[in-house]
């Protein structure tokens, strides 16, 4: 019996981490070996519902970006971002929302549909024991640890007590638990509370919520404030305090972004939320209580999470070198640790945006500790998966304390986060296994697991037989393969991003039956490009820089070559060729030796400037996107806009402002831009984006601040960032040219908004043919959008398509005009391959629009999450296929140029 083993991908839910549940599922739905398996996602929603997802919202950035549908907003919702909780189930038909995205599964019907469960759920309700036990209920095998396993596992208050009660030398410092059922009572004394917890545990104290992962619900408290106090545990209780007057005094816009922070799941309470004991499910009806209420005179509102915490606890502060360490388990259940991974972060708290976007933090795979050092961490970690009899694989976080010599352990997790780079497959590539090759590892060992726990299960034993059965095939199999370098990095601002995609690109790549993909590092410096192949350890290193860093310096690791070693037997059942673990560099001639075609994951210079598909075009590489020539218009924002201009299309106003005129003389520069173009103005590099030091500037004080940062002039530049609100810690470009322009308004539209559209060119007899996508309709929450909402899990809002009308044949009208001005933009910019365009779309009576363009991106991103995954799903292509379009199209063009040649 050779055919596929159907894996139920169970990912989203209810709990206050859905988000990185939603990417991660995504992740395995990805990178699970189509050769071996099946995916079967399953999305399960804030009701609890088993939902049979249509592949097509799999790849949308946000859970709320399909869920619930746009037919289902309320009228007054705004610019706020919902959840389905927030639709008030009396008055909602919740069961006919969730068949607009799939097929409603009665839990009971679930073995129809999968072989194996694989369990991608964070929080309450996945990783607490509950949907365990509904599947071993009904006999269906999951991965990862058991019901007993994922209780203890998600509640830090008995994972505490329980270690506090073990003789193992990583015991964690004490702490204290305040019960929520005690905290609102009228004669609890928190000042008592708080003198009471700093006598037993002392400066800074942590507090935290008991029940929630992704850093979500953590607190700090650094001097003995009452009120501070009281404000950090009402936090961890999801709960909040607001007098009215402050209310009253708010601006509309602080009303706005107070209450945006306060239905924020990983901020504050959420929706539907109590006021006062009144529930509300929407942000508008919520706003007009608060208004009204304000009036009153003492007035104070107390806001309540439906679902909040019942324990939060409170902790010294540990003091050492933060690591987190990966545990899974051998063939006979033996726990054998990965090799652990520091955190080095660029501010004081490894966050939630810390964790999920690119280039915020760093992760060191292994430790940078003395061997002994590594030895006792790893030791430790086993013993602790051990202790709570966690299966299959557990997460250990812990500290090292290098001036005491101590360990400290705490906070284990039965279930990690699964995206591209978390320390789930950063670790596991380590010893050699891919993310693709380490889910099959964890699906295989739960097998056992499960056969184990449970005694000998024939229908279980059945399928480990097939599973094993499809490898020793799939290790047999001799497909004449595409050999396709991914070239990803570079030295840009985007550089970051740029790793995201190329990682996102080799892994589909690999799952594809018709290409074979080696990620390819670019390093660029002093205007030379040079070359290296990969490894997969390597490639999932936490960004750009940390990657270039293992490529320049890499050096044997003698306790790495041990832990390999632990491995190498596991490996040959896994893998079809060992493993390589040094990165290899190439020249340009040895990439056209080694390689078919190229795909150019790369973002900004060098790359989507036309110079890097020069030296392919040399080497007879065929490659994504537009050729040389057109990247070199489309790479400049004020060039592209200028063509456009020429032939006729309307633009906005620009300036470009050069740091030796401004250095001469800047006033008159200063003087001429409020005259041009008015304050705001928008300013920006003219050849970065993702976002990169663009800036709304509304006075002289911010222009010249904005100068002084980017030309990188002597004096305060913390001053300066202070002045634009940019943060300390947000990387910004040094350039020798800035690009200024005139804020583009909705000048008397009906309705205004941003959007951004993508598009594919195809060759038929021999002409290039486009298919504009339907764009997407992109929601800012600030003045721009940010580089969290592009590209941080459960951020920002793109709605496909696009909403220009309520009225559908209107909306038809208005969709081909958009098309119509998109399509002549890439034929006057000679765009090949694909792009995505961003625009402002004016929309005025009688169904008319106006498109202005703001800058066109020759290799847009192709992170997993990416809008223009959303609009080829419109037009029933898979990411898969979409991309392999795009490299087919690269590889026409070079037949009929060497065909004409």
């Amino acid at each position: 019996m050779n055919h596929r083993i159907r894996i139920g991908i169970f990912f989203g839910g209810r709990s206050r981490e859905r988000e990185v549940s939603f990417a991660g599922g995504r992740t395995v739905y990805d990178n699970l070996d189509k050769s071996l398996f099946t995916p079967v996602p399953i999305f399960v929603d804030s009701f609890n519902r088993f939902i049979l997802l249509d592949w097509s919202y799999i790849y949308k950035g946000s859970i709320r970006d399909f869920y619930p549908p746009v037919s289902y907003y309320p009228k007054d919702l705004g610019a706020y971002q919902i959840y389905a909780d927030s639709l008030d189930p009396s008055k909602t038909d919740t069961e006919a929302m969730a068949s607009e995205v799939g097929q409603i599964i009665p839990p009971h019907e679930l073995p129809q549909y999968m072989d194996f469960a694989f369990l991608a759920l964070h929080g309450s309700y996945g990783e607490d024991g509950s949907l365990q036990g509904l599947l071993e209920w009904l006999d269906i095998p999951y991965s990862g640890s058991g019901v007993l396993g994922t209780a203890i596992g998600v509640n830090k208050r008995i994972q505490k007590t329980l270690t506090q009660q073990t003789h193992l030398p990583f015991t964690p410092l004490g702490g204290k638990t305040i019960r929520r059922e005690d905290w609102n009572k009228p004669d609890f004394h928190k000042s008592d509370c708080m003198h009471s917890c700093m006598e037993e545990l002392g400066l800074p104290l942590v507090i935290k919520s008991a029940n929630q992962g992704s850093s979500i619900g953590v607190q700090f408290l650094t001097k003995p404030d009452i009120d501070s106090f009281i404000s950090a545990v009402d936090t961890c209780f999801f709960e909040e305090q607001l007098s009215g007057m402050i209310w009253k005094n708010m601006s509309s816009d602080q009303k706005h972004s107070y209450i945006r922070r306060l239905i924020d799941y990983r901020e504050g309470p959420g929706l539907p939320v109590f006021v006062n004991h009144q529930l509300f499910y929407l942000p508008q009806p919520l706003m007009e209580f608060l208004d009204a209420e304000a009036e009153k005179e003492g007035v104070s509102f107390r806001f309540t999470a439906v679902e909040g915490e019942s324990e939060v606890l409170i902790e010294p502060m540990i003091k050492g070198r933060e690591f987190s360490c990966i545990v899974i388990k051998d063939d006979q259940g033996k726990a054998v640790a990965l090799p652990p991974t520091e955190i080095i972060k660029k501010q004081d708290f490894f966050d939630y945006r810390s964790k999920y976007l690119p280039g915020i933090s760093r992760k060191e795979t292994p430790m940078n500790v003395p061997d002994q050092v590594l030895h006792l961490i790893r030791n430790a970690c086993e013993q602790m998966c051990m202790y709570f009899d966690f299966k299959v694989y557990a997460r250990i976080d812990g500290f090292w304390d290098e001036q005491q010599a101590t360990l400290y352990l705490n906070d284990p997790n039965t279930t990690s986060g699964m995206m591209p780079s978390s320390f789930f497959f950063h670790q596991a590539a380590e010893v050699g296994m891919s993310p693709s090759v380490f889910i099959t590892y964890i699906i295989r060992t739960s097998l056992q697991e499960r056969i184990r726990s449970r005694g000998l299960i024939y229908r279980m034993q059945e399928l480990l037989h097939q599973l094993d059965l499809l490898l020793s095939n799939a290790k047999h199999q001799t497909e004449s393969k595409e050999r396709i370098a991914v070239v990803l990095g570079g030295n840009s601002f985007e550089r970051h991003i740029s790793v995201e995609s190329g990682r996102n690109i080799f892994e589909k790549l690999n799952a594809s039956p018709h290409y074979i993909a080696t990620p390819v590092f670019l390093d660029y410096q002093h205007q030379q490009m040079r070359f290296y192949a990969l490894p997969i350890h390597i490639l999932l290193k936490d960004n750009a820089d940390d990657i270039r860093d293992k490529v320049m310096n890499h050096q044997p690791h003698p306790p790495m070559e041990y832990i390999r070693g632990l491995f190498s037997e596991w490996l040959q059942r896994y893998t079809l060729h060992p493993p390589v673990f040094t990165p290899v560099p190439l020249t340009e001639k040895e990439l056209g030796e080694r390689f078919d075609g190229v795909f150019i994951a790369l973002h900004g210079r060098p790359g989507e400037d036309g110079s890097l598909q020069l030296v392919l075009e040399q080497q007879g590489l065929y490659y994504n996107g537009s050729r040389s020539e057109s990247s070199a218009i489309t790479i400049d924002k004020y060039k592209t806009i200028q063509c456009l201009r020429q032939h006729g299309m309307p633009v906005t106003e620009q300036q470009l402002i050069h740091r030796e005129e401004w250095n001469t003389a800047p006033q008159p520069i200063i003087e001429n831009l409020k005259d041009t173009l008015g304050f705001p103005m928008i300013v920006k590099p003219h050849d970065d984006g993702c976002s990169a030091a663009v800036v709304k500037i509304k006075n002289e004080e911010q222009l010249k601040a904005y100068a002084q940062l980017i030309f990188r002039m002597t004096g305060d530049e913390l001053q300066w960032r202070s002045i634009l609100g940019v943060s300390p810690s947000d990387e910004f470009p040094h350039k020798e040219v800035f690009l200024a322009e005139q804020l583009i308004h909705s000048s008397g539209a009906v309705r205004f908004l941003e959007i951004t559209g993508g598009m594919l060119t195809t060759y038929h007899n021999g002409n290039v043919e486009y298919q504009i996508f339907e764009p997407s309709e992109t929601l800012a929450e600030g003045e721009i959008l940010s580089l969290e909402e592009k590209f941080l899990a459960g951020e920002g809002q793109n709605i496909t398509p696009a909403r220009y009308a309520t009225d559908p044949d209107e909306q038809r009208l208005i969709s081909e005009q958009v098309k119509q001005a998109l399509l002549k933009v890439a034929q006057i910019l000679q765009i090949e391959g694909y792009c995505r365009i961003d625009a402002f779309v004016r929309i005025f009576e009688g169904a008319k629009a106006e498109v202005i363009v703001i800058e066109v991106n020759s290799l847009p991103g192709m992170t997993p999450a990416t809008c223009i995954y959303h609009q080829a799903a419109l037009q029933s292509l898979k990411p898969d296929e979409f991309i392999e379009q795009i490299l087919q199209f690269g590889k026409q063009r070079l037949l009929l140029s060497t065909a004409t040649s």
